[in-house]
């Protein structure tokens, strides 16, 4: 018999029901499908008509989510009634020109930003995890993967270092299992986890290691460039020998940003804080005078690569706001169009 304690139900879930039904988590997301673990086992559930109405696409279910589900009479399914508010929400912005958000992952206590200790290497993609971690509500925990191939690891701590202040930095092997204890001690007392990282990076080997078990399948890298294949190709949650959960998320060499001005707060702290120092409020940081930005670029207390990742990121997030607000307007514009549409065609009462 299943036990949803182990995927981290507690008394504070249980004071945010409103629906009729049995709590559940999400633990697979299928197209307009979910697998659902209950206390009376796994089901296969789908979203009532009158939720699915209700609500926008970003509060439909998500892997991670507690949800309120009803079994069918004589079935291994059921449907999903409410889904339950949520403690952190981590997405990304989708692919292409669409402004939407893409969920990747609800209610995770950790993210683990991976990245191997190789090609892979990019702080300044570090930087744009990081960003996404702290504005989800998330703790961030940065792996360094594949330590039995590195012989210094020395310059990888310092670069991370500069960037996640007060962050917790491991350095991993799934090959020797060095590391991998002090990874699952993060996840005691059934808390979640998300591993997030490049294709080829490592992560499923990291599942695999984490699990005691080749439950995920790996994929060879080229050694030119370290780079893999998506081994991964869908969100899954896995319930660890352990205790704790971990989500497994297809690899993203490529993270645009969604709308993560807390985070870039918290992220670049260093640069905010030195801004916040100049003499002008409204100081661009270019020639103004008592600007503390420039002067600590000039005297190397500020890395150049770091302040310009600061000004990209901004830019992008100001484009971002720019986009929605457009698709915002643009969306009201139409439904009054349309009320007003239906409001002209609708025939007129005799008296």
């Amino acid at each position: 018999m299943t036990n949803i304690e182990q995927y981290g139900w507690n008394s504070s879930w249980q004071e945010k029901i409103t629906a009729p039904g049995i709590p559940g988590r999400v633990t697979l997301e299928h197209k307009n499908l979910y697998r659902v673990v209950t206390d009376n086992g796994e089901w296969l559930c789908s979203l009532s008509g009158k939720y699915r109405h209700q609500h926008n696409r970003i509060e439909f279910p998500c892997v991670g989510d507690w949800v309120m589900a009803e079994q069918m009479p004589g079935e291994e399914k059921g449907i999903i009634h409410q889904v339950l508010p949520r403690t952190s929400q981590f997405s990304r912005k989708g692919a292409g020109e669409t402004s939407d958000i893409q969920l990747i992952a609800v209610n995770v206590d950790s993210v683990f930003l991976a990245m191997s200790l190789n090609h892979d290497f990019n702080v300044r993609r570090l930087e744009r995890y990081l960003l996404a971690a702290w504005d989800s509500g998330s703790n961030p925990v940065v792996v360094l993967t594949k330590k039995d191939q590195c012989p210094d690891i020395e310059p990888y701590l310092q670069q991370v270092e500069s960037v996640a202040f007060g962050v917790p930095v491991y350095a991993v092997s799934a090959l020797t299992g060095e590391g991998i204890d002090a990874l699952q001690n993060q996840l005691a007392g059934s808390k979640t986890g998300a591993l997030l990282g490049s294709s080829g990076v490592g992560k499923s080997s990291l599942i695999n290691a984490l699990s005691g078990t080749q439950r995920m399948m790996v994929q060879d890298i080229r050694e030119n460039d370290s780079k893999g294949r998506h081994t991964t190709t869908h969100r899954e949650m896995i319930l660890l020998p352990a205790g704790g959960l971990m989500i497994d998320t297809p690899g993203m060499r490529e993270f645009q940003l969604g709308d993560y001005s807390e985070g870039v707060e918290a992220g670049f702290r260093d640069v905010e804080e030195l801004a916040l120092a100049c003499r002008f409020r409204d100081c661009a940081h270019h020639d103004e005078p008592g600007c503390r930005v420039q002067k600590a670029l000039q005297n190397g207390e500020l890395d150049a690569g770091r302040y310009r990742s600061y000004l990209k990121l901004k830019r992008e997030l100001a484009h971002m706001e720019r986009k929605s607000d457009a698709a915002a307007q643009k969306a009201e514009r139409n439904k009054w169009r349309q009320v007003t549409k239906d409001y002209r065609t609708r025939p007129v009462k005799k008296r």
